[in-house]
């Protein structure tokens, strides 16, 4: 088993690009387990994950990216044991230091059957001088510590700025290997970035070795009790509601969510006027599901329309991750936007879930698996 840490701070594509490397992995043969971690307990990475045909299924509520020590190691040995899969890649929050879940993974002694790959970070090309402004430190933590640096976004990006962007970011990790991308682009850039991550992709062994696992404790690096969330300075709020009109329209939803998230946004805008971040709404009509998302100040939003699971039922989710923010105030501003949208459009809503503000003795956050075996590729 090959296990692949994807970091990169919020907004970085981190999403995108794993749907396409567990796409692609899957196509060559391999059995791959994706753990996606997000920042509040209400999960919507993992939702969009699911809608592309991925099998998801919530394990448990471990925080991996302040207590790597018991969640993570839970998520992995189960995986390891049951679905026994070739790959397992790990999508750290945003506001997670990446190299932390590494070493954790590191000290579980997997046995030697057990590659880790480089720590693979990505950064937002587009979003790479503000990023350097509002959550410089931060940022600069999560570069200097990756082994393969991808600048995502490229098609973002001016062609005359780009090999700028390149000798800046290798000049601030010169022992990483640097290559560009956008993450939604799956050709030759693509194909070449998968071969610097596993090189010996195409291997096919004689048969799946069996992973065994220490089930001693582990001495506790220092590293791992290091509050990443508070380090960032990011605030966030996560919340999920029931909506009760059973029978809306795709295009009532899109009208909603775009009228609340601009509203959002610039309530956002004055708690802090050049914020970084994530802001992602997601509202199911029950056959649709439209997705909205801003992961900075000036930009426009951007919709998503994704086709819902067999089943599903109405309901509405937002996730926010705010640079130098209040986290009062980021409260406050979401649920008062929410409730004002859904009042004026005449539709009754309410909480399911609690929003989590990552109080870190609950260990809140929730973790999704993803199992892609080689029967369900997509």
């Amino acid at each position: 088993m090959q296990v692949i840490v994807v970091g990169g701070f919020l907004g970085s594509g981190k999403t995108t690009t794993i749907i396409n490397m567990g796409k692609y992995l899957a196509e060559k043969g391999k059995k791959v387990a994706i753990i996606v971690n997000e920042i509040g307990e209400v999960g919507i990475d993992g939702d969009v994950i699911k809608r592309f045909g991925f099998d998801t299924k919530e394990i448990t509520s471990g925080c991996i990216c302040c207590s790597l020590k018991v969640g993570l190691r839970t998520t992995v040995t189960l995986l390891a044991k049951e679905y026994k899969p070739d790959i397992m890649m790990i999508e750290p929050t945003g506001i997670a230091f990446p190299h932390l879940i590494r070493n954790e993974i590191e000290l579980m002694n997997l046995g030697e059957q057990v590659k880790i790959a480089p720590l693979v970070t990505l950064i937002d090309g587009s979003r790479f001088k503000h990023l350097m402004k509002e959550v410089k430190d931060f940022a600069m933590r999560q570069i200097i510590d990756a082994e393969i640096l991808v600048i995502n976004k490229v098609d973002l990006i001016e062609p005359i700025r780009l090999p700028i962007l390149e000798a800046s970011v290798q000049q601030l990790n010169p022992k990483a290997r640097v290559v560009t991308l956008s993450g939604k682009d799956t050709g030759e850039k693509f194909e070449n970035f998968m071969r610097i991550v596993l090189p010996d992709i195409d291997e096919v062994p004689e048969k799946t070795p069996q992973v065994t696992i220490d089930e001693k404790p582990r001495p506790a690096a220092q590293q791992e009790t290091e509050n990443s969330i508070e380090a960032s300075g990011v605030g966030t709020y996560s919340v999920e509601f029931a909506v009760e009109n059973r029978n809306l329209s795709t295009e009532a939803a899109r009208e909603i969510t775009t009228e609340l998230m601009n509203i959002i946004k610039e309530k956002v805008l004055k708690l802090n006027p050049e914020f970084v971040g994530h802001i992602k709404l997601f509202l199911d009509t029950g056959s649709e599901t439209v997705k909205q998302s801003v992961t900075a100040y000036y930009e426009e939003p951007q919709e998503e329309i994704i086709k819902s699971e067999e089943g599903a039922v109405t309901k509405f989710k937002i996730l926010s991750a705010v640079s130098n923010a209040n986290k009062a105030a980021l409260k406050d501003a979401v649920n008062s936007s929410v409730q004002e949208i859904f009042e004026k459009a005449g539709i009754r809503i309410h909480k399911t879930e609690q929003g989590h503000e990552h109080e870190h003795k609950e260990h809140k956050h929730m973790q999704k698996i993803v199992n892609i075996s080689r029967q369900e590729r997509k």
